[in-house]
This record gives structure tokens, C-alpha cells and sequence, in this order.
């Protein structure tokens, strides 16, 4: 992030397989409890919620730009994590009309942002079950602690979807937390002359009575922050890697001739970004390129980041591109691990301008070091929820990374890059996991350097 500042396929048949498991998930002499209304994040505490893991989720979504109403339906497969009498969803301000837990009718209850449907028995521990909730309004703009807007923006002839960190439960009923990670499948009817635009990969769009469907699916876990929903007027173009990599950009037709430039480096920049960090780590790539003003700022929604053209610059895009492998790839344990996102993004700007625009990493670090914002509180530690995306989440971050350079030499610390990332593809990781991955690695003792630049409160005479 940066602020101003598949028919049926391996995905399909596991699905159905979970779903067969499940037969004796809601049966008489089952006793469970109900789920946690929240995980306890530090910053988000009534964020995400307990006693489910969702494996996929199907949304079926129409919207209408002129009226701004959106009528939706989710189906969640989850596997329970104990034995379940009630469980809740995140969805803000959406209105629900019903809901089912394994084709049988639900309780559904509001209370804020938390939906808690009550399935007609109790669900067994280690269960799968398929609950289906039926929703529609208006979606809303959720303004983020730190001031800056998401969820559902509203645009001049559509919208765009941004979930960092709570906006997802914008448009549709999730578990929005991002341990919970899952598989998409978005279908999606716009007035035709619009397009919609989603993650992952496109099925073929079918226009009927003024009308256009499109489904998209991503087959790789996602975090629900990550996933996005743009509509507008778009030119929408596939192209191919020469290793044969989907490439699907999308860019508001206002914006298209001059973004035309960066988004044909979109290959050789994919290249050398997995030159540094290993093997891109999902089936499709590309970018949305929105106008100026639909956001204030750029988003790493997985596999197609979301830039307004008057930030889409080749250091956001390489930032935006190395978020694919740390942040969605490997996606942060807590809110609280958002260094490990922005730090590695930020340091992959730094390793751009190392190799391309002669300027060394270590001259990056110094300029960071020098500026008094990124001293305000240690990158592992922001104070407070409006701190998560702060100054010193994205260039302190880059800083430690730095610091291992120096500590282990550069042929370690690439290998140490591309084995973090292996290592956590398509999982969650907290900062002590990589503090303890480093050491383990090296057979270096690092504790001065982890007190000093990761958790440190004062900076250093000198860098």
C-alpha cells in the first residue's frame, strides 16, 4: 500500500470433496458453543472472527452505478475450528434478507458490523459447511483511523473496492481478518458499457438485456483486505510474460494513452522482481489503473493493484509488484506485522533504484535515517491503529532489512529474501517468525540489531 505519501478444475473438485466431508457436520448430538465475535487483534480487536476457517468464498454481486445499490450473495465453505452453536460474519452497513447454513434456514442477528447466523444444529468440530447469506444497499466508504478512505468508493461512472485494512466488509460478509485466507470466485453483472474487474483470472463475460457477467476467480489463498472490485469504463487488455505469465491490466479509459508506457514494462519488471525474490507466486498479474482522484492512494490487491494514474509512477508499481510476494503471498499473522509488508516493499524501491537508477541502497538508507518521521516509534510496534501505515512501517522496515544486509552480505540476504518467501507462499508470518527464520538461517546472533532498528525507540548517533 502506499498512501500519497476456474468451470470446474483442481480448485472446484477440492471444494466438492470438503463438501462431502461435511455430511456430519450439522447432526443431532452435536453440542457446540459460539464462535468469538472478534480475533483480538491488537489494533482491530473486534476484527475477523473465531471458530470457522474459511476455505472459499463464491460472490455472486450486481451493481448499478447510477443508483449505487448492490444486490449480492456469498456462499462461505469453512471448516469449523470447534464445535459451533452460532457464528459471526464482518459486514458493515449492508442490509441482510436471509441466510442458510448447509441449505437449511439460519438466524441471522445485527449488531454493528457483526452478523451472527445460528444454524439450525450445531456445527461438529472440524466440520465443513457451505453458508449462504443474501445482502443489498448502498455500500459504504469506511475512513481508516489514520483518516484515508476504503471499502466501496464510488467513482464518476462506477466504483472501486479497497480493503485495507477493514473495507472488504464493505461489500460483502467475510471473516476480515488476514490470517484467514481463502479462494475467490467473483460473478459479477454490470449495465452493459461498463466493465467489472476483479483478481485473478477472467471467465468469458455473457451480455443479456442490457446487461454483462463476468466472473473472475482467484485459485491461489487470499487475504480478504487484498481483494477488490473495480467498475468503470475500462480498457481491459491480456497479455502474456515470456514465461507465459497472464498479464490482465485495466485502465480508465480517460487514462489509457498516457499510462500506456509504464504498463508495457509490466514483463521485464515482473522479471526482475522474481530475479530477487524467487518464483512469482500467482497465476496472473496485471495492474488497474484508475483516474486521479477515485483513490488516495495505491493499493497491492493481490495480483492486480489498484494505482490512480497520477501515482502510477515506476517506484509505486515496482512497490505495488513486490507486495505479490510479501504481504499477499506471505501475508501478515496480525495487524502488527505490517512492517513485513511495507518495509519489504519500500527496500524493493530502494533495490530498483540500486540497479536502475544508480543510486545504492545504502544512500536510500541514509536519506531515511536523516528524516525525523521515521524515528516517531519502532517499525514492529506502531502505538496505535492510525500508526499502521505510518513513516517508519515503510522506510524504518527497509531500514532493518538493510541492516541484515550489511550484517550477512548480500548473497545471503537475497537467498534470505527468496527463502522467505518460499518458505510462507500463500501462508501468514508474524515478525518474530522472521526474526527467528534470519537467525536460523545465518547462525547469527542478531539481538542488537532486532533491539536497535526493528524495536528500538531512539535513533542511533549514526547509521
Amino acid at each position: 500500500m502506499t498512501h500519497g505519501k476456474r468451470g470446474r478444475g483442481p480448485a472446484s473438485a477440492s471444494l466438492a470433496a470438503l463438501l462431502l466431508l461435511s455430511t456430519a457436520g450439522c447432526t443431532g448430538g452435536v453440542t457446540g458453543t459460539p464462535g468469538a465475535a472478534g480475533l483480538r487483534d491488537p489494533y482491530f480487536p473486534r476484527l475477523g472472527n473465531g471458530g470457522y476457517d474459511v476455505r472459499h468464498y463464491a460472490l455472486t454481486v450486481a451493481y448499478d452505478p447510477a443508483t449505487g445499490r448492490l444486490d449480492g450473495t456469498a456462499e462461505i465453505t469453512a471448516r469449523a475450528t470447534q464445535g459451533l452453536s452460532s457464528f459471526n460474519l464482518d459486514l458493515a452497513g449492508l442490509t441482510v434478507h436471509g441466510a442458510t447454513v448447509d441449505g437449511d434456514p439460519a438466524s441471522v442477528r445485527r449488531a454493528g458490523h457483526e452478523v451472527t447466523l445460528r444454524p439450525r444444529a450445531d456445527i461438529g468440530d472440524g466440520a465443513v459447511f457451505r453458508a449462504v447469506v443474501r445482502y443489498s444497499g448502498a455500500p459504504r466508504t469506511i475512513t481508516d483511523p489514520d483518516g484515508s478512505r476504503e471499502g466501496w468508493l464510488r467513482t464518476a461512472d462506477g466504483a472501486v473496492a479497497l480493503g485495507e485494512p477493514t473495507g472488504s466488509m464493505a461489500w460483502f460478509p467475510g471473516n476480515h481478518h488476514p490470517s484467514d485466507k481463502a479462494t475467490y470466485a467473483v460473478t459479477v453483472t454490470v449495465p452493459s458499457g461498463v466493465q467489472a474487474v476483479s483478481n485473478g483470472l477472467p471467465g468469458r463475460a455473457v451480455t443479456r438485456g442490457g446487461r454483462t457477467t463476468a466472473t473472475w476467480r482467484t485459485t491461489e489463498p487470499m487475504a480478504s483486505y487484498l481483494a477488490t472490485l473495480a467498475v468503470g469504463r475500462f480498457d481491459v487488455a491480456t497479455t502474456r510474460t515470456p514465461a507465459g505469465l497472464p498479464v490482465v491490466t485495466a485502465t480508465d479509459r480517460t487514462v489509457t494513452e498516457e499510462s500506456a508506457d509504464l504498463l508495457a514494462r509490466l514483463p521485464e519488471l515482473l522479471d526482475w522482481l522474481a530475479g530477487n525474490f524467487g518464483p512469482y507466486p500467482f497465476s496472473s498479474s496485471g495492474v488497474i489503473v484508475e483516474r486521479p482522484g477515485d483513490s488516495s492512494y495505491a493499493l497491492e490487491t493481490q495480483a492486480r493493484p489498484v494505482i490512480p494514474q497520477d501515482q502510477f509512477t515506476t517506484g509505486i508499481l515496482v512497490h505495488e509488484l513486490a507486495h505479490q510476494w510479501y504481504g499477499n503471498s506471505v501475508s501478515p499473522r496480525s495487524w502488527r506485522d505490517m512492517w513485513l509488508n511495507e518495509g519489504f516493499a519500500q527496500y524493493a524501491e530502494w533495490l530498483y533504484a540500486e540497479d536502475f537508477e544508480d543510486t545504492p541502497a545504502q544512500e536510500s538508507f541514509e536519506e531515511a535515517f536523516a528524516d525525523p518521521a521515521n524515528w516517531a516509534f519502532p517499525p514492529a510496534e506502531p502505538p496505535t491503529a492510525a500508526d499502521v501505515s505510518g513513516p517508519p512501517v515503510y522506510d524504518r522496515g527497509a531500514m532493518v532489512l538493510h541492516k541484515v544486509r550489511q550484517a550477512v552480505g548480500d548473497d545471503a540476504f537475497f537467498g534470505l529474501l527468496r527463502g522467505w518467501a518460499a518458505g510462507h507462499r500463500h501462508g501468514n508470518a508474524s515478525t518474530d517468525d522472521f526474526t527467528a527464520y534470519v537467525e536460523e538461517e545465518t547462525g547469527e546472533d542478531l539481538t542488537g540489531l532486532w533491539d536497535t532498528w526493528l524495536y528500538g525507540g531512539e535513533r542511533p548517533d549514526a547509521p
